[in-house]
């Protein structure tokens, strides 16, 4: 039985999910990709709130022209502006199944840029 690309990603992210989990100290960043937009969010896993939250259909972002790597760079800066104003500076970073690649690794390097350690 051959597995779908969806189904390929949820193995994945199951088994990332096993090690990287948010606490207070150092919540998580996870990351959601469609095909035209890209989300991300910082957890605390162990009271199950989500401290911030950016995507590419902010206000703000969705106004942005160019690439969608690019947009993704702008979310990640976002993103870790909020984390900063909330108190958090380092965080356990969620790839959500993604390939360290392309838009995923254009939000984390925004992230980074704008002052989050990981």
């Amino acid at each position: 039985m051959a597995l779908t690309k969806n189904e390929k990603r949820l193995r994945i992210k199951n088994r990332i999910r096993k090690v990287v989990s948010g606490t207070e100290a150092r919540p998580r960043l996870a990351v959601y990709r469609s095909n035209k937009e890209i989300y991300a969010q910082i957890i605390d896993d162990v009271t199950g709130t989500t401290i911030g939250a950016a995507s590419s259909r902010d206000k703000d972002i969705s106004t942005a022209k160019g690439t969608k790597s690019e947009v993704a760079k702008l979310v990640g800066k976002a993103l870790a502006e909020k984390a900063i104003k909330a108190g958090i500076e380092t965080i356990a970073f969620d790839r959500g199944g993604y390939l360290y690649h392309g838009r995923v690794k254009s939000l984390a390097e925004g992230a980074r840029e704008a002052g989050l350690k990981f």
